[in-house]
């Protein structure tokens, strides 16, 4: 029917946030690492 079609496509709409908003989440954790792991380094530099 035409309500189950509706939710289905409001569910499905719904997951596609959840699924770009755990994209963001994991590509700024990543991106997170990369600096710290960077910073580290400069500071193992800076002490040889």
């Amino acid at each position: 029917t035409a309500s189950e079609s509706r939710i289905r496509d409001a569910d499905m709409a719904q997951e596609m946030v959840q699924f770009t908003r755990n994209q963001i989440l994991s590509q700024a954790g990543t991106a997170m690492l990369a600096q710290a792991n960077q910073a580290s380094q400069g500071v193992l530099s800076l002490l040889r």
